[in-house]
């Protein structure tokens, strides 16, 4: 039998935070690969379109400073995987920063690599006519030319080839732009010439960080051991431990398929895969299958600015209000319509979130509402800042004093609980771009600092 492989995952989110302790429990071993997950499309377009990060730089910093102090020394290769949040330029350059210097103020010296994942407009208008590019989904348009020009920011999900190709070049630190998320962690087993299937599924395992531990959390560490024919995880905080049912529940997160997964130029099959309770809190998993596809595509994420958004956030207690709450909605937005003629309704859009009674579901909602009080946010939505801001205020201004049957004060409807009461959000984002690009050779560029 080869040597086992063992990976760390600090946590779910590079950023979230972690116990120190967890994180150095399992640097007691030998640990081939210390790999951490910084980025999703969780949080939606606004990050990769603004170019700016899901979590605080002070987080990054103190997350990283852990990791590096204790990484480089042990000479442990270090994967941080879409780095910056959504993996951009912007992001990457951030995250080169903040490594830079935790180095320099630690005194320590590490070769970084960075595989960049942007695409410019050009490449990609140039795959389209090439009709290398087509849709993710079935409910997304084909991508024309037009929405690609207005695109800001283009990055593409690499694979573990890149990251392979640095790890063969010693890379100490590795700094990913926008990547697969497994693919990291699996790079680490294929480099060791571990079964890719078992490497990938491991990867999709860790990358979440304990959250395939019972209580499950993104804010804890997690070991993974890759061996010939199977893998194990176990938690590092004798406070959690991996049970068959928690890692057989994880391998369905974020899947639109109970047992296959699709990744960049092949697929994972699950079908025959085993979960076998190996003692102590440590699960051992077997018969995952890596399946090469004939075609490699990659999914491409691009974003662009759509508009402006400001909104305010109110509390409404009185009865007769609540309970007439949709009407009453309705008819604000009349008057300010018919207070702004002028401007054309397409230039702006008016929404209400009560919270407490539909916010959520919306239509959807089933339950009848029986409390006494909700939350309304109401935001606007407009073609530029000046005009978000403008209309944001007359619909606080017309809510706040207007008058409904049955009403019985003349005071305002709505309680502010901040000051000032209209908040100027800014820039508002959406995935112009959501496709598939095929490739034929690995597009990602490694950089060496």
């Amino acid at each position: 039998m080869s040597e086992e492989i063992k990976i760390l995952s600090p946590c779910g989110m590079l950023g979230y935070g972690f116990p120190a302790t967890s994180f150095l429990n399992g640097l007691k071993d030998k640990i081939h690969g210390i790999v951490v997950d910084a980025g999703s499309t969780d949080a939606g377009p606004h990050k990769l379109g603004a170019g700016v990060s899901i979590v605080s730089e002070r987080a990054l910093m103190k997350d990283l400073e852990l990791i590096i102090t204790n990484g480089v020394p042990r000479k442990i290769p270090i994967i941080i995987g879409s780095a910056g949040g959504a993996g951009a330029r912007p992001h990457v350059e951030s995250t080169i920063s903040i490594i830079k210097k935790i180095l320099k103020e630690k005194e320590l010296s590490a070769k970084v690599a960075v595989i960049w994942a942007d695409f410019t407009q050009e490449e990609i208008i140039e795959a389209n006519r090439a009709h290398k590019i087509k849709p993710l989904t079935k409910n997304i348009p084909e991508l024309d030319e037009e929405t690609i020009k207005e695109t800001i920011q283009i990055v593409a999900q690499m694979g573990h080839e890149p990251i392979l190709e640095a790890l063969e070049n010693d890379s100490d630190i590795i700094i990913c732009g926008r990547a697969y998320d497994p693919s990291p962690f699996a790079a680490i087993g294929i480099y060791h010439q571990k079964d890719p299937g078992l490497a990938y599924h491991l990867g999709k395992i860790l990358e979440c960080g304990a959250l395939c531990a019972e209580p499950g959390t993104t804010k804890d560490s997690i070991l993974g051991v890759l061996k010939d024919d199977s893998f194990t995880v176990e938690s590092l905080n004798p406070l959690r431990k991996c049970t068959p049912i928690s890692v057989a529940a994880h391998t369905f997160y974020e899947k639109e398929h109970p047992y296959l997964l699709h990744g960049p130029g092949f697929r994972l099959d699950l079908s025959d895969c085993e979960f076998h309770d190996a003692g102590n809190g440590v699960v051992e998993v077997s018969n995952s299958r890596f399946i090469p596809e004939d075609t490699t595509f990659i999914k491409l994420e691009g974003a662009k600015k759509t508009a402006y958004r400001t909104f305010v956030m109110a509390g409404i207690r009185d009865p007769i209000l609540i309970e007439n709450i949709h009407e009453i909605e309705n008819r604000v937005k009349e008057q300010v319509f018919e207070y702004y003629p002028e401007i054309d309704r397409n230039d702006y859009k008016i929404n209400f979130l009560n919270y407490g009674i539909d916010a959520v579901l919306g239509s959807k909602e089933i339950e009848t509402f029986k409390g006494h009080e909700i939350g309304v946010l109401f935001e606007v939505i407009a073609k530029t800042q000046e005009l978000a801001n403008s209309i944001c205020a007359t619909v606080r201004s017309t809510f706040l004093h207007f008058g409904y049957e049955k009403r019985k004060s003349t005071a305002g409807n709505l309680a502010f609980p901040f000051a000032p009461s209209d908040v100027e959000f800014g820039a508002v984002y959406e995935f112009s771009i959501y496709h598939l690009m095929e490739i034929n050779d690995n597009p990602f560029q490694v950089e060496y600092l």
